[in-house]
């Protein structure tokens, strides 16, 4: 990692951030577990002081890896060749990347991860996994998360189909002690459960157990992962020169450069970790984004001429191997035109053990920066809470919410809050794709656009969705998002809500039944995800965030095409 060839005045500034920190003995107390770096308010202090234990945790996780690896071989040679992980947010993200960086080990179990409440995502899983092969292992910190609990309930009646009274013994549990996870692991007659320390949050979680089972399931190299985390912890003490602590400088720089507007973390990413940005979207998003501050992580974005940039970017590049030539050009292009980019390259695939604990340095030093919790999550509880109460007016009601649209053509319906709708008229016209397309021009410079999709994530659907976040950022010149609900609500939903009133958003429903039954509920999936998008969408409106409703029928990819050619054809006219 070096500043050297950071931008002179940034190095200058980011510098004389170190100083600042190295002077307040920032690491010392960071190592010393001091809640006080992020908040003098007790009721902040307390949540921090109980969300330290990753710090520590490779060293913990050490002694268990024999064990992690004993059960995957356990499972496997009983016949086991498939996994689905049951999570959301940080007990789900950090398995993904780990399977999606590191494949499958010969003789070990393929994973997928499930976190979509959308009903073709659960029949898509269920439709493609063998009940008698597949081991299910259900990922939830405090154990009562609902769409972890939903899923559970499906699958788990599921397998009693097949399998009868052994089907517990195709489930394992990781959660917090003492949980209603727990219990239910136990009156279900799961294989296992698998106990985390409480004092980890879930986002900061990759290195224990909500990592690490998942990552000796598929065959990864849980001991090389906690090897490389241990040897990243000792790079980061206080006896280090400042600026060469890896995290204590990237933290250094996205502090300071939010701090001074540019706070639009873009992601740079080399092709055997792309899959790293998901979980750092979340970690940064999530950590930093409230009390009206906060760094917009920008992942998948193509990089451009610096022309298209406003003075709201950082750029952050890291690989293994050497990026490609027209990247490493474009990122030097955009140092040279006076960006914040910071590069470095990681020795190994293995090394993203040191990435995990990397980037939660940063995120704490960066969040101590700005002046916020790093370890609370209050617009993530309030989206939740919006959830529970459309639930429950819809059941009692027996429909959703009804608002006028302000543009319908029998397939896609538009709906907006007034103030939105009443800027958007001037430009748009009966065709629900044209308020789309006219969306991007609400965002003015410093801004972003964000695309919040409650849709099943297939390939070709998230090509849809880039597509549409190219055509937005060539229109408005802005950094742009994408998000597949509800999995965003645990991560950059907590920045929408909670951060800068900076974002334009472009909410996006569809009908994707048949509907799949939750046991033991009073609904299915098709209900709780329409629950979650009006809950989302209710709280945007009353935070007078600027978001527009498209509810795309019952064919999203042709409607996405739609969207996606509109904004275009604006983009076009704007020039």
């Amino acid at each position: 990692m070096n500043l050297a060839r950071l931008d002179p005045a940034w190095r200058e500034r980011v510098q004389a951030r170190l100083a600042a920190l190295d002077s307040s003995g920032w690491m010392q107390r960071l190592w010393a577990r001091d809640p006080g770096l992020w908040s003098d308010d007790p009721a902040h202090q307390a949540v921090a002081r109980n969300r330290l234990g990753w710090l520590d945790v490779a060293a913990a996780m050490e002694p268990r890896a024999a064990e992690f690896e004993a059960f995957a071989a356990e499972v496997a040679g009983e016949g086991f060749t498939h996994t689905v992980l049951l999570g959301m947010g940080g007990s789900s993200l950090a398995p993904e990347v780990l399977r999606q960086t590191f494949g499958v080990a010969p003789g070990r179990l393929d994973l997928a991860v499930l976190d979509s409440t959308s009903p073709a995502s659960v029949r898509g899983v269920l439709d493609s996994h063998d009940p008698a092969r597949t081991l299910f292992v259900v990922s939830s910190k405090s154990g009562g998360t609902l769409e972890v609990t939903s899923f559970e309930a499906a699958c788990f009646e599921w397998v009693r189909a097949a399998r009868g009274d052994a089907a517990g013994r195709s489930f394992v549990a990781i959660t917090d002690p003492g949980t209603s996870l727990g219990a239910l692991a136990a009156s279900r007659g799961y294989r296992r459960v698998f106990e985390n320390p409480p004092d980890i949050g879930g986002r900061y979680s990759a290195l224990s157990c909500f990592g690490l089972v998942p990552a000796a399931l598929i065959g990864a190299d849980v001991r090389g992962l906690l090897a490389h985390a241990a040897a990243e912890r000792r790079r980061n003490q206080p006896g280090v020169a400042p600026t060469d602590q890896p995290g204590l400088v990237l933290g250094a720089l996205l502090g300071e450069t939010a701090l001074r507007g540019r706070d639009k973390l873009t992601l740079v990413l080399g092709r055997e970790i792309a899959a790293l940005g998901d979980w750092v979207e979340q970690l940064v998003a999530e950590s930093t984004g409230k009390d009206g501050r906060g760094i917009v992580p920008v992942v998948g974005e193509t990089l451009a001429s610096p022309e298209v940039y406003g003075d709201d970017r950082v750029f952050v590049a890291v690989s293994v191997a050497p990026l490609p030539g027209s990247t490493q050009r474009a990122l030097d292009v955009l140092r040279h035109a006076g960006h914040p980019v910071l590069e470095w390259r990681a020795s190994t695939v293995a090394a993203l053990g040191e990435e995990f604990l990397r980037w939660e340095i940063a995120t704490a030093v960066a969040s101590s920066i700005l002046g916020v919790d790093s370890f609370d999550e209050p617009n993530v509880t309030e989206a939740k809470q919006a959830t529970q109460a459309v639930l429950e007016r819809a059941l009692a009601d027996g429909r959703f919410p009804e608002r006028a649209a302000v543009a319908t053509d029998g397939a896609m319906r538009a709906e907006a809050p007034a103030a939105v709708a009443a800027a958007l008229a001037p430009r748009a016209d009966a065709d629900p794709a044209a308020w789309a397309a006219a969306l991007p021009a609400l965002a003015a410079p410093g801004d972003y656009f964000a695309v919040l999709a409650y849709l099943r994530p297939t390939p070709s659907r998230l090509q849809r969705l880039d597509r549409i976040r190219a055509a937005a950022r060539a229109q408005a010149r802005v950094a742009t998002t994408a998000g597949i609900g509800p999995r965003f609500l645990h991560s950059t939903g907590q920045l929408h809500k909670g951060g800068p009133a900076t974002g334009v958003f472009l909410q996006l429903t569809a009908d994707e039944g048949p509907d799949v039954a939750i046991p033991g509920r009073e609904f299915g999936f098709a209900t709780l995800v329409a629950a979650q998008a009006w809950g989302d969408f209710e709280v945007l409106e009353r935070r007078g965030r600027r978001v527009l409703r498209l509810h795309l029928g019952a064919d999203p990819d042709a409607a996405l095409d739609r969207i996606a050619e509109a904004m275009i054809a604006a983009g076009a006219e704007r020039v």
